[in-house]
Formats: C-alpha cells, sequence, structure tokens
C-alpha cells in the first residue's frame, strides 16, 4: 500500500462506528469524502432506495442520535446540529452510494472506504484469532501448574521422614550404648 493509501484509510477507519452490531459509517462522513453535502447524498439514496437494500443503509432512531450525539461533539438542533438522525451506511451502502452519485471523486475515494472495512475486518479476525490462541494457552499452564503442583508433593514426600524406614549407617548413640 503506497504511502498516500495510508492517510485517507485512516480516516476512514476512525469513523466506522459499530450501531446495531454492524460496522457502518455515518452520512455525513462518506459525504465529505466524496465531495458533497450531506443532503445531497441522502437525496441521492432516497432517489434510488431501489439500489440500497435495508441491510446496507439505515436511519438511525430518535434514540439511536441522542446516544450517539451525547457520545461526541455533535451540536444539537438548536446549535444549527442536525435536525433529523443520520444515516447509516455499511461497506456496501458506502460502495452504492459512491456508485449513485457518480463523481470522480466519489468513485476515487470508494476505494478508500472499501480499504479501511476490508482493514477493520482483517483486525476483528486477527483479534479473534489472538483471544483464541490466548485461551489455549491458559489451558496448557493450567495443565502445567497441577503438574508442577503433583511434582512438588512428590517430592515433600519423598524428603519427609518416615518412622517406617530403617535408618541406615554409623550412629553415635549406638556406640555409646555399646
Amino acid at each position: 500500500m503506497a504511502n498516500e493509501d495510508l492517510a485517507p484509510v485512516e480516516r476512514v477507519e476512525r469513523r466506522i462506528l459499530t450501531i446495531r452490531g454492524q460496522k457502518v459509517i455515518l452520512d455525513s462522513d462518506p459525504a465529505e469524502l466524496y465531495g458533497v453535502e450531506t443532503r445531497r447524498l441522502n437525496e441521492q439514496v432516497k432517489r434510488n432506495s431501489d439500489r440500497f437494500p435495508e441491510d446496507s443503509v439505515f436511519q438511525l432512531t430518535s434514540e439511536e442520535h441522542e446516544h450517539l450525539r451525547s457520545q461526541s461533539a455533535i451540536s444539537s438542533a438548536e446549535h444549527g446540529g442536525r435536525r433529523t438522525p443520520p444515516y447509516a451506511f455499511t461497506e456496501h451502502g458506502a460502495i452504492m452510494a459512491a456508485n449513485v452519485l457518480r463523481s470522480d471523486r466519489a468513485i476515487e475515494m470508494s476505494v478508500f472506504v472499501v480499504r479501511a472495512f476490508v482493514g477493520l475486518r482483517g483486525a476483528l479476525a486477527s483479534q479473534a484469532e489472538m483471544l483464541c490462541k490466548l485461551e489455549e494457552l491458559e489451558e496448557r499452564v493450567g495443565a502445567h501448574d497441577e503438574a508442577i503442583q503433583a511434582i512438588v508433593a512428590a517430592m515433600r514426600q519423598l524428603m519427609a521422614p518416615d518412622s517406617h524406614t530403617p535408618q541406615i549407617g554409623f550412629h553415635a548413640e549406638d556406640r555409646v550404648a555399646g
């Protein structure tokens, strides 16, 4: 990946959120990336609704929007902010949005959007793999702990004096008595 590709991909990755269990990007972000106003992007989505299945774009509920607003520095409607909840685009929805906008910039930037989503998927897969290996390691260490405890117990048993074992060798007490 070229250095000039890295910065836009990272910019997009930072904008990807998890909403309703899906990785999405809010409408204002692809609009900015694609070089159009958010309202124009949303107009094109509405005009081409047959190209956007439910699993590619959805509008946030008022509660989700309020929660999002409380989590970040999004201004409220009273202060000139959004008056309607934003649309959330999955990877496929963001690509389709670039296609319906039909601008060179939208098509160019859609490549970075795809790379960001793919990179995020790869990172999540790596994290899941790492968690799996960590669980395996914990199981192995647990089994080793039991084995080490058994060895220590056996060593203590060997080191403990046993009254039934006859003592071998010369003892000073025996000489004085004899």
